[in-house]
């Protein structure tokens, strides 16, 4: 290497390190400054601190003791599922412009080729069994998603393989058995049963979104995931909830929607049956449509692994919940289960006994049934298949004699069965095609928030219910209860005319330890002032330990002011740096549902460590008059969400946004990010949930966003809100000013 590129290679690491240190200087300086809760080398003993959960965890199911406690918990999942899918609020749901076509003629049924419209352009597809003679008018129906088996609808076990099958008694005929997908069709249908039998996005026919991105994606698509242009699994996709997961549970509703509007349907008597990765897609469904009657997830549900591809997982979906509970949200109604030699092997002593109580408290033992097929590996065999036939036909009322056996058939070649053909052209996918379905999702829901934009009482409560609701799941918690908060104080001082407390405050449901400062004058006024900050509590003081001029000012006023130490801050630093991008899974597939759905984001649980703080001092015993919350120099966006949920627990609230935009972020591993946050408004969304309650807030210019404004005058509480745009040296002090007057 020529000695002028090393020179210039050495001046410019040089600068790069000294810009970094000039940069962090100040943060460590105050660092130092600050007093500390626990010994120096010392981190605090918080949960958050230990290995992240994933796919792989404990998700056990723990019954509600009442009829009542129940239904206020699966309003709260049923909710989270809905949010996590995307689907808050529900899509408007487009004619399906169904086509049907190409019948194969059986003796006892028949099956067409059926393409629907989800999306505008987008294609549900699969195959339409019906039933030959037998009963007039309107017939049971049962949608069947196929789950992760090789080719999907056109499924072929091979000879081989179904041979070792019927040896070991898990089928009964060579020729059904080696399309087992077909065979419970073909059954159903011979059961007096219309059968919706649909592809999983990337799979047979449903061609549009390869197989390789939706259920194999690994590695992130820099050119699939800008800010202006996106496709599914990229920062922008994650920030709008729109996943591949949130898809196929939408073609599921979609499909759904097409085979109770059929006229030869009874919608009374529908039906849902999946295993594996269609048990997923049955469960799911089952938990937030109301209109399946019947509901028979096979080998799915259990309370270890919860489903390993990324078309069954989505952020938000199982913290605080699993597969098990997400099944139980069916209850009342008749639940069937299968379980085998895999993940759901041990569901007669973990998960099923505990559906059996929920259901049993629900008044509906009766309806539900788990049957351990362990002799058998994962499977949706001709066992399990017998099993479900008779929880079918006892539910919907079929009125055939038990057992069910199942016949041979002829199965269907890959062309009688596929839906695309010469005179249905095959529809275009690949990356462009991608793109302009998010576009199209995006757009649509775009246009669905913006109407929801308060314009009098009655709207303004409509935007609370979906834009805080999909807030209160993004949170996932309340404020914590009091008697679940333990304070212990490390350190007292007297600074003369104010006291400085250390303390620790530990959120005993949660397992977490907050180091806080406290800063009580002698003369206090009963107000207390949360002031959230970049650096945690040592933004309270400057380099000398000494409070900031706008804390002095406070202090002086007769307000007592609270800092905090939010997870990874202050003493949860052991380098006292803070964290440049935030943890994820083992899981080396780079899709944010893997960790996101599972785990809180950081940005979450910063905020609940200011719900924490600020319920300690809500109900702290000295009961302090009014409680104003602050968030300036990069805390702005965490108390901007914590002001919205905490509601009348903060008296005033102060953001200084900066300007932030949540869509600014490039990567879901931005400590800052917060998954949906795009789709509901961004920040100004948040921020218009404070009305009526004061606001003061800086960081956007003389031009606030049109929702916040409308929010507040929709209220009848526009004085409520005041809005600096000034000059910038001036800010803290005016924020300071408005808190004292």
């Amino acid at each position: 290497m020529p000695f002028e590129t090393q020179h210039r290679i050495m001046r410019s690491t040089f600068r790069s390190l000294l810009i970094t240190c000039i940069c962090i200087l100040p943060t460590c300086l105050s660092l130092a400054a600050a007093p500390r809760a626990l010994p120096a080398g010392q981190l605090p003993k918080d949960q958050r601190l230990k290995p992240l959960e994933d796919l792989d965890g404990h998700f056990p199911f723990e019954p509600a003791a009442s009829q009542q406690q129940w239904q206020r918990r699966a309003e709260q999942v049923r909710q989270r599922v809905l949010v996590s899918m995307g689907l808050w609020p529900m899509p408007e749901r487009t004619p399906p412009e169904a086509v049907v076509h190409g019948l194969v003629d059986r003796p006892e049924y028949t099956v067409e080729k059926v393409y629907l419209q989800s999306y505008p352009g987008h294609f549900v597809t699969g195959n339409l069994y019906r039933p030959k003679g037998g009963a007039a008018g309107r017939l049971p129906a049962v949608l069947c998603p196929h789950g992760h088996w090789s080719d999907g609808r056109f499924h072929d076990a091979g000879r081989d393989n179904v041979r070792r099958q019927i040896v070991q008694g898990a089928e009964r005929f060579e020729v059904g058995g080696r399309s087992p997908l077909q065979s419970r069709c073909v059954q159903l249908a011979r059961m007096g049963c219309i059968v919706f039998h649909y592809d999983m996005v990337g799979y047979a026919d449903s061609v549009q979104i390869p197989y390789e991105v939706a259920h194999r994606y690994a590695k992130r698509r820099p050119h699939m995931d800008t800010a202006e242009d996106w496709g599914f699994f990229g920062a922008q996709a994650e920030l709008r909830l729109q996943s591949i997961m949130g898809l196929q549970t939408y073609n599921s509703i979609r499909a759904l929607d097409w085979l109770c509007e059929r006229p030869d349907v009874d919608p009374n008597r529908i039906a849902v049956t999946g295993a594996s990765g269609g048990g997923t897609q049955t469960f799911i469904l089952s938990a937030i449509d109301p209109r399946p009657a019947v509901s028979f997830p096979a080998v799915m549900v259990s309370t270890a692994m919860q489903g390993g591809c990324t078309c069954e997982n989505a952020t938000y979906l199982r913290i605080g919940t699993g597969n098990v509970e997400l099944a139980a949200l069916f209850a009342p109604k008749p639940l069937g289960l299968t379980a085998a030699d895999d993940w759901t092997r041990e569901i007669a002593t973990k998960g099923a006994p505990q559906l059996r109580q929920h259901f049993a408290m629900l008044g509906a033992e009766e309806n539900f049934m788990a049957a351990p097929l362990l002799h058998f590996g994962h499977n949706y065999n001709y066992v399990s298949r017998a099993v479900m036939y008779g929880w079918l036909n006892k539910h919907l009322k079929l009125g055939f004699e038990d057992p069910i056996v199942e016949e041979d058939y002829v199965p269907l070649t890959r062309d009688e069965l596929s839906v695309w053909n010469d005179e249905h052209p095959r529809p275009d996918g690949g990356e462009d095609y991608e793109r302009e379905l998010i576009r199209e999702m995006t757009e649509s829901s775009d246009a669905q928030i913006a109407a929801l934009r308060p314009t009098d009482e009655a709207s303004l409560k409509r935007y609370r219910e979906v834009i805080g609701g999909a807030v209160d799941v993004m949170i996932g918690r309340d404020l914590p209860d009091p008697a679940d908060l333990e304070y212990e104080r490390t350190g007292k001082t007297d600074r003369g005319d104010y006291l400085e407390m250390t303390a620790l405050l530990r959120n005993t449901a949660h397992g977490e330890e907050l180091p806080t400062l406290f800063l009580f004058p002698k003369q206090w006024n009963r107000q207390v002032v949360v002031w959230v900050h970049e650096e945690g509590k040592a933004g309270l003081l400057a380099t000398d330990g000494s409070p900031r001029a706008a804390v002095r000012k406070l202090l002086d006023g007769g307000a007592a002011v609270a800092g905090v130490d939010l997870l990874y801050q202050g003493e949860f630093l052991a380098d006292g740096m803070p964290p440049a991008v935030t943890r994820k899974v083992e899981n080396e597939r780079e899709f944010a549902g893997y960790t996101f759905g599972y785990n809180d984001p950081l940005f979450v649980r910063r905020v609940h460590d200011v719900l924490t703080m600020l319920s300690f001092v809500k109900h702290h015993e000295d009961q302090p008059e009014r409680i104003d919350l602050v968030g300036m120099d990069g805390a702005g966006p965490w108390v901007a969400l914590a002001a919205a949920h905490a509601g009348e627990v903060v008296d005033r609230a102060v953001v200084d946004t900066a300007g932030f935009r949540f869509t600014q972020l490039e990567s879901f591993r931005d400590p800052q990010f917060l998954p949906g946050a795009a789709k509901y408004g961004d920040l100004p969304g948040i921020l218009a949930l404070r009305a009526p309650r004061p606001l003061w807030l800086a960081g956007e210019g003389d031009h606030v966003a049109a929702v916040v404004n409308a929010a507040y005058q929709a209220a009848g509480a526009s004085d409520a809100l005041s809005v600096y745009d000034g000059d910038e040296a001036r800010k803290t002090e005016s924020a300071v000013h408005w808190l004292l007057h």
